[in-house]
């Protein structure tokens, strides 16, 4: 099964990306716009739309199966990708990538993946490329042997096909407390983010944190249906690093604080310091978790920030550096990588969480959810967007769709 063309066709990510560290220095906003000047290379501004590049590979068929090119709100933050410019992936994606295309079986995945993300030169293709590229591949594998794209990981990995469902974890947005009210009412497993981003959000020495923290904790007991335990989990961009100090004990205490102060909740920190290179994180975090665990805290550690790629990943796993990863898929590229993260962290018995950015696209978020539900990840982002509603209803549904099907073929195989 051959590709016989290769469609590209310019888009929108579902959010914005935005200049971290234009907005970490205090940027002023005025509504949804930030007025101060960009710092980080390339933002001609410090909030920027979200662009995207589809990619549609032409089948021997004429069937044309897609996947999404885009990059993350934070674009060249923590040693990431920088910003998104669908001009230059596109020319570079024609020049390079489609002659690789239009010479390679889609019917093995794996082996597809490899050829057409080998590098030029040294250098590796845009992680945006091999991200959008991968969906579209698992796609066409998926049609050629009409079955799921879950279930081509799981031949392709040789995993067993799962039965059970991955816990779904919303974002807010700064629309913090409407939207934790709609992520209680609609159950949602693990919220709310939160986007504690600024010294404003935090306050000093924590407190307007702890206080946002608290709130949704009695939010969740007045208005969600009896028995319903969320997980909750912040996102606070390096904050308590920022406002408490990088020493790992007075984190870990102010950790072990905010805790305390949620009894019945396990409490998620994502990114709560930036130690400014990934080896310095892997060291001080991996000291942090082990307090929090030798205290029995019912707190656990997300890395996000310095931990992008699948070797990153790996390091980060063996070192016990955290409770969680996030692994943001189109930081690490091809979600055949996303799916090989998955397996270090449980192969490290370290949780892995599929997360990705606001600024994806539909199609990514569906292709997320299959290798989410493939590898029984520990949980799974809601995207694309900031306003829960649309991305809840797009990975939600996409896995129940999918476990509908996986289990009729359970069903199928028994009979």
């Amino acid at each position: 099964m051959q590709i016989k063309d290769v469609l590209l066709a310019p888009g929108n990510g579902a959010f914005f990306y935005d200049d971290q560290a234009a907005i970490r220095a205090g940027a002023s906003q005025d509504g949804f716009v930030y007025v101060s000047e960009p710092v980080t290379p390339d933002f001609q501004s410090i909030r920027v739309p979200a662009s995207s590049l589809s990619v549609g590979l032409v089948l021997v068929d004429d069937t044309v199966v897609w996947g999404d090119m885009m990059s993350v709100q934070y674009s060249g933050a923590g040693g990431r990708d920088p910003l998104f410019e669908t001009a230059r992936i596109s020319d570079l994606t024609s020049q390079v990538v489609v002659p690789r295309l239009l010479d390679v079986d889609v019917s093995r995945y794996l082996d597809a993946c490899a050829k057409i993300f080998e590098p030029i030169g040294r250098k590796r293709l845009p992680l945006a490329i091999e991200y959008g590229v991968s969906q579209a591949l698992l796609r066409a594998a998926a049609h050629l042997q009409r079955t799921t794209m879950a279930e081509i990981v799981c031949r392709e990995f040789n995993l067993p096909l799962p039965t059970l469902r991955v816990p779904i974890y919303c974002q807010s947005g700064d629309a913090r407390e409407t939207n934790v009210d709609k992520m209680i009412l609609k159950a949602v497993d693990v919220l709310p983010h939160g986007l504690i981003n600024s010294r404003q959000k935090f306050g000093a020495g924590g407190q307007t944190f702890q206080e946002f923290v608290k709130w949704v904790a009695v939010r969740t007991r007045e208005i969600g249906h009896p028995g319903y335990q969320p997980v909750l989990h912040f996102d606070v961009y390096g904050w308590i690093g920022q406002e408490i100090g990088l020493a790992p004990q007075s984190i870990a205490d102010f950790v072990c604080k905010v805790a305390d102060s949620v009894p019945g909740f396990t409490l998620n920190i994502e990114f709560p310091a930036d130690f400014g290179s990934t080896q310095a994180q892997i060291e001080n975090y991996a000291e942090i978790v082990s307090i929090l665990d030798t205290r029995g805290s019912n707190a656990r550690i997300v890395v996000d920030e310095r931990c992008n790629t699948l070797a990153d990943i790996r390091l980060f796993a063996e070192a016990k550096a955290a409770h969680l990863v996030q692994i943001k898929t189109p930081d690490v590229g091809s979600i055949a990588d996303t799916v090989r993260a998955v397996l270090i962290c449980k192969a490290n018995k370290v949780g892995a969480y599929v997360g990705g950015s606001c600024t994806e696209t539909d199609l990514s978020a569906q292709a997320s959810v299959h290798v989410s539900v493939a590898t029984q990840a520990d949980m799974m982002l809601a995207k694309p967007g900031m306003g829960v509603d649309e991305g809840f209803s797009i990975v939600g549904n996409e896995q129940s769709r999918l476990l509908a099907i996986l289990s009729r073929r359970a069903t199928e195989n028994i009979g």
